[in-house]
C-alpha cells in the first residue's frame, strides 16, 4: 500500500473517488483486464487504474478489483493517492495524471523461500528468459494488453525450467514499457539473489518467476498466432 496526501472526509474528492470506485467493477473495459477511468473536475479530479494479471478471467479480475477497492480505502483511509498490489490484481488512483505516465515507485519484492543450487547456470537461463519476455510484452501490438509469460530449460542446470512472466500497464508506450521491466529485472539480484523464486512489483510493471508452473493460458492469445489474415 503507498499513500500521498490528504483529502478531507465528506469532500468533492472523496464523493468523486467514491463514485468512480463503485464503477470500477462494472466497466466491460475490465473485461480485458485494464481499466482507467477518471471522475471530477479541476483539483477534484480522480484518476484511477485497474490492472489484473494477463491470465486471470474477467469475474475473477471483478472480484479482485471490488475487493481491493474496499481494502485501499479501509488501509488508506482519506488519502488521495494510494496504490494496492494483490496476487491477482492492481489497484491504484490518484488526483494527478497517471495514465501512460511510467513509475518505478514504490516498489515491492518478494522471494522463494528455497534456494538455488547452481547459481551461475540459473542466473543465465532465468537472464535469457526475462529478455525473451520483456520484449514480447513491450512490443506486444495488441493496445490492450503488454503481458508475456514463458519458460526455458537449462541444459547445464539439470534440465531444470524456469518458468516466468512480465507485464505492463497496456497505456505505456514500448520504449517504456521496456525502460520498467529493465529496471525490475536489474533489481532481481538485490531482491531475490540465489532464490528459485521471486518477484518485483512496480505501478507500472511487474515481473516474477519460479521454478514451477504458477499461470495459466494468457486470455487474449498472441496475435501473431490468433489474428486472420489481412484483406488483400
Amino acid at each position: 500500500m503507498n499513500d500521498n496526501g490528504n483529502y478531507t472526509a465528506n469532500s468533492t474528492y472523496q464523493t468523486n473517488l467514491n463514485i468512480l470506485l463503485s464503477n470500477l467493477s462494472s466497466n466491460t473495459q475490465i473485461n480485458y483486464g485494464f481499466y482507467n477511468f477518471t471522475y471530477g473536475q479541476n483539483t477534484d479530479k480522480v484518476n484511477a487504474i485497474g490492472l489484473c494479471r494477463g491470465d486471470v478471467k474477467p469475474d475473477a479480475c471483478r472480484n479482485c478489483l471490488n475487493n481491493s477497492r474496499v481494502l485501499l480505502t479501509r488501509l488508506c483511509p482519506n488519502q488521495k493517492e494510494a496504490i494496492g498490489w494483490y496476487d491477482s490484481c492492481m489497484l491504484r488512483y490518484s488526483n494527478r495524471s497517471i495514465f501512460g505516465i511510467m513509475e518505478g515507485l514504490p516498489s515491492f519484492f518478494m522471494s522463494n523461500s528455497n534456494n538455488v543450487t547452481q547459481v551461475d547456470q540459473f542466473n543465465q537461463v532465468l537472464g535469457n528468459l526475462m529478455k525473451t519476455l520483456k520484449e514480447k510484452a513491450a512490443s506486444s501490438n495488441d493496445s490492450r494488453v503488454k503481458y508475456a509469460t514463458g519458460n526455458e530449460t537449462g541444459v547445464n542446470l539439470n534440465f531444470q525450467t524456469v518458468y516466468g512472466l512480465v507485464q505492463c500497464t497496456p497505456d505505456l508506450p514500448f520504449q517504456e514499457c521496456t525502460r520498467c521491466l529493465d529496471d525490475a529485472i536489474y533489481k532481481i539480484p538485490s531482491c531475490c539473489n540465489n532464490k528459485m523464486g521471486g518477484r518485483v512489483i512496480k505501478p507500472s510493471c511487474s515481473i516474477r518467476f519460479e521454478s514451477s508452473l504458477f499461470y495459466d493460458a494468457p486470455l487474449i492469445a498472441d496475435t501473431d498466432e490468433t489474428s486472420p489474415p489481412r484483406p488483400q
